[in-house]
Parts: C-alpha cells; structure tokens; sequence
C-alpha cells in the first residue's frame, strides 16, 4: 500500500517523495537483476566481465570465458588472486547433465619438514615470506577444465588478459585501496616493487596500470601450454628465486603438481539440492549449517529477526567447530564426509542449541573415524561454471619472481604445526582451503551457480545468500545486496574456532532493537565495514530460457549478458 501511495505521488508531483525507497524490490538492493537468454557472466571487475561475454560471443564455452576472466582479474586484481594462486571450479556440463568438481589446490614442498618448524621455534606458519609458499595450481587448473570443457584456443583465450598487461587498464578505486595498504607488508622482498610499484608508489585510481612482465608470462603459457609454468622456464626461474629466498617450493615440486577431478558434494535443503566440493576446502561447512537450519520456520521468523540470527550464529558455531577440527587433505586423513553433511548428525548436534542464549563454546563433533576472486559464466548451451581462484591473504606471500609478474601465495600458512592435527603440516599435502565454488540444482536441473568470498567468511555468506532465496523470497541481487552477518573466531583451523563466543560483527541495516536483543543473550556484537565478502550468481529460468545475473556492491563487480 505503501508503495503504490508513494507511485501515484511521484505519477501527480513529478517527485521521488521518498528517494530511498525502490518502486519494486528491498530498499537494500543496489539494482535490479541483470537477465539475458545467450549467456551471462558475473565477475569482481567489470573488464572481465565484458571479456568473458566477448568471449561467449566469439562462440566460447562457459570454461573459456571463466578462464579468460580468470586471467583478466589475476592482472587488474592482483591483491586477490593470479597464477601464483589455486584454483577451484564446479562445472554443470549441459551434455551429459551431470556436476564435475576439480579441486586445483597445490602441495606443500617436498623437502621442507614440520621438524624445521619445530627446531626453529615456530608457532605458526608465518603468512608473508618464503616458508608459506606451496604449488601454485591455478594454470594446471585452467588446462584442465579446458582439455574437458573448452572450445577456443588456449591464445584466443589468454589474448585479452595478454593485451591489457601490455597496453594497460584503469584501476579501481578499491584495488587501489588495498594495493596502497598492502604495499608496506611486500614492498622488502626482491621484486614486488619492479612489478606493482614501477614508479615507486602503487598505482591510484584512474591510473593507467601496466603489467608486461606478467604478458610475457601470460603469452608463453599460450604458446607452450601448462609445461611452460611447471617445466619449463618459468618453474626454473620460480625455483631459482625462491632457492635464493631460503625457500623450500623447488622444481620437483612443480613439475610433480597436478590437479584432481572430485566428486562434488550435497545436501538438500528445502527442495534444493546444494552442491560444494569436499576437503581440502570447506565447502561442507555450508551444508552441515544447512541442515542443521532446516528444522526451523527460518520463513516465519523473518530475515533481520532476532530469532533467526541468533539460531544463525549458533549453527554457524557448531559446523565451524567441525571445520577447525576435521577439514584436511582427505589423501592424508580418513575424514567421514558423508557423516559430517548427514541429517542424522545435523539433528544430533542441533541439540546443542540454546534458543535463549548464546554458547561460549561448542565441542567439535564426535566421529566414528578419524581474499580471493569468484566469478560464474553461464553458455547458450546452458553449461554453467561456478569458480574460484586466491592468493589467499591478500596480494599473498611476497614472493614475486624475478621477470613473471605475480606474487606466489601464502596458502602454507593455513597448515597447523600441531602433530596431533589433522591438518598438520606434512611433505607433498595439501593445506585447508577457505575457498569454495557452489552450485545448486533442483530437481536434477542446473539453478544457481554462486560464491562468496573472503575467507571464513565464505561459507556463512553462501548460508545466508541461499537462506535470503529460499526462506525469505529474495531474488538472486536482493540476496547478495541484502545486509550480513559475520561470526567471527579464531582465524585458523587448528584448534577451536571460539573464544568466549566470538565477536558478531554486522553491517548496517539491521534494527537496533535486534542488535540489543542478540546482546541480550550474549552475543558480542559489533559493527564493522568488513569484511563481509564479495558476491556474484547467475540462475537458469528453464521455465523462459532465460539467465539471471548479479553482482553485489560491496566489490568492483558486473554481471552483463548478451
């Protein structure tokens, strides 16, 4: 009533009465879906956006133009991801209707030991520097999901990529933002400086960036495929630089990697079936939150409500307890999966929920057995890629060999040196990961392809996203836009994930009569501006054949189809 009130108003004044509010859709929506019938993609920055739909025009699969993007943002966002980072993907292949998974993650070096870290007085993997660097996995990821997936040539693909390196781009206001905060941390490892600070300072916003080192890479890769980075001379020149850094990644390590096609993973909620990968990453956190929601009328209690934030938080806090106890690489532990995602545990730990009060702690679940960019494309032929692909923190470990232009990751950190943990650091293994491709299909058929980034964050922002669509009736950008919710514990899987409770941070747009509610029942609540993630999906309509897109506001992002 409201609203058609306010219509005809601005129909007799020719005035917006109210300018906050929106003739269709919540007032926090930033716009309204993007909806295209030929094919869509949905990136953190709006050049690769436009480069993957040029791509899907010149007759492209959904794969190319996910690893084209993928190529555009490792340049115009390097404080995120690039070929010195992972890479994970759930594909929907519309051929033979089926999910594929690959896991990209790459393995901790041979030759280096948990006793180093041990004799050397080590607590904790440090994030920057030498000794948290593993295998790079994002360019044997791309040839694979190609050889599988892929249409174009490997150099019409990497061209875009390529030539923006050489003629350079505008950068946003936001990589400039955190290019300009991270330098100080990077700027005393040989090479970082030559690469992101050609003129002694990081680029601001509007300036024209430039990256020939990371072309050159870039090209070579085209012209000599994924052997050019693992075996050939750029392994030899991430070796050598990394040698002359007291590192440990050497050639061998390079030269063995080698991505692995999974099974992807799923739960139902509610009629849809949610699809994550299985650890090393923590995709099943998403679902073990899921099912341990289904039980209540999240619809009835009403999104921003005290009830259901509260019964939020608390599941959150349990599947978390699960994920710093269990989530490891599967080749080195025998982790239950199927267990942990199971509605039977769900309701067993359900239990453990006080509808009146907040837990200062939950136990890990007993068991029988033992920053980051996210972009989607979907094709004409109705195949839809949902991927993602990090450094991990931040710009990552420093690392910047000579003449390559990327920085190599830091995801070694992530390991505990802790020798009773699953997660311990060991020779050739794989660390936890933070990120996660979803996808979700009903009724056998592909709907929705989405991630959230930013870290621990990525589950819960997938909760809530999904919870936004299914329980509350959002469309697809009124959930991403809609405010969220982060729970925060400890930062690291190696032990347990709260102390005291935790801090709730929230952005704003939740009432404040809520927000004394919560603390009321003992949640420490907090405002913050971050981080809450960065989102983008695309869902298929079989009903019209057509592709919604969006991209949240919180990051550079486009969706755009054609």
């Amino acid at each position: 009533m409201k609203r058609t009130i306010i219509f005809f108003l601005f129909l007799l004044f020719g005035i917006n009465v109210i300018a906050q509010d929106r003739i269709t859709g919540k007032n926090f929506a930033t716009r309204s879906e993007v909806i295209a019938q030929s094919g869509m993609a949905a990136t953190s920055h709006p050049l690769a956006t436009q480069v993957a739909i040029d791509i899907l025009k010149k007759g492209g699969s959904a794969v190319d133009a996910a690893i084209a993007s993928n190529a555009c943002l490792g340049l115009m966002e390097p404080v995120s991801c690039g070929v010195g980072g992972d890479i994970y993907a759930i594909i929907w292949d519309a051929e033979t209707q089926k999910l594929y998974g690959l896991n990209g993650s790459g393995k901790s070096p041979k030759s280096l030991t948990l006793e180093y870290f041990i004799k050397n007085g080590y607590k904790s993997i440090p994030y920057y520097g030498p000794l948290s660097v593993s295998v790079p996995g994002c360019v044997d990821g791309w040839f694979e999901l190609h050889g599988k997936f892929g249409k174009l040539s490997m150099r019409e693909i990497l061209r875009p990529a390529i030539d923006y390196g050489r003629n350079g781009f505008p950068v946003t206001e936001l990589i400039a933002y955190y290019l300009e905060g991270s330098a100080p941390r990077y700027v005393k490892y040989p090479g970082f400086k030559e690469v992101f600070m050609p003129e002694g300072e990081t680029p601001k916003k509007g300036e024209i960036f430039k990256n020939p080192f990371l072309a050159n890479t870039l090209e070579k890769i085209a012209a000599e495929g994924r052997d050019a980075f693992y075996k050939g001379s750029i392994a030899k020149t991430i070796a050598g630089y990394m040698k002359e850094q007291d590192g440990f990644l050497s050639y061998e390590d390079l030269a063995s990697h080698t991505s692995e096609w999974v099974e992807p993973v799923s739960t139902n909620y509610r009629g849809y079936d949610v699809w994550e990968l299985p650890p090393n990453g923590q995709g099943i956190a998403v679902l073990q939150i899921l099912n341990l929601l289904e039980a209540y009328d999240i619809e009835s209690m009403g999104f921003g409500s005290e009830a259901y934030m509260h019964t939020f938080i608390e599941a959150k806090k349990l599947a978390y307890e699960d994920r710093a106890k269990y989530y490891s690489d599967m080749n080195f532990n025998k982790i239950p999966v199927d267990v942990l995602i199971s509605k039977d545990y769900a309701n067993e730990r359900r239990k453990l929920i006080d509808p009146k009060k907040a837990a200062r702690s939950y136990p890990a679940g007993k068991l029988g057995h033992g920053d980051t960019i996210y972009l989607t494309v979907a094709d004409k032929e109705g195949n839809m890629v949902s991927l993602i692909q990090s450094n991990f923190l931040g710009i990552g470990s420093g690392m910047t060999p000579p003449g390559l232009g990327f920085v190599l990751q830091d995801r070694g950190s992530l390991f505990a040196l802790d020798k009773n943990h699953m997660n311990v650091y060991e020779p050739g293994k794989r660390p936890f990961h933070t990120i996660i491709p979803g996808f979700v299909t009903k009724d056998g058929k592909p709907f929705f392809s989405f991630g959230v980034m930013g870290g621990a964050m990525q589950p819960q922002g997938q909760v809530q996203v999904l919870v936004n669509i299914i329980d509350f009736g959002m469309n697809i950008q009124e959930a991403g836009d809609a405010p969220r919710i982060n729970h925060k514990g400890s930062s690291q899987p190696t032990g347990s994930e709260m102390t005291n409770g935790g801090i709730v941070q929230l952005e704003s747009g939740f009432d404040y009569e809520v927000i004394r509610a919560l603390r009321e029942k003992g949640h420490n609540v907090v405002y913050s501006v971050g981080p809450y993630g960065g989102y983008q999906g695309i869902m298929r309509d079989d009903a019209n054949k057509v592709y919604y897109g969006a991209s949240e506001s919180r990051k550079d992002g486009m969706a755009a189809g054609y």
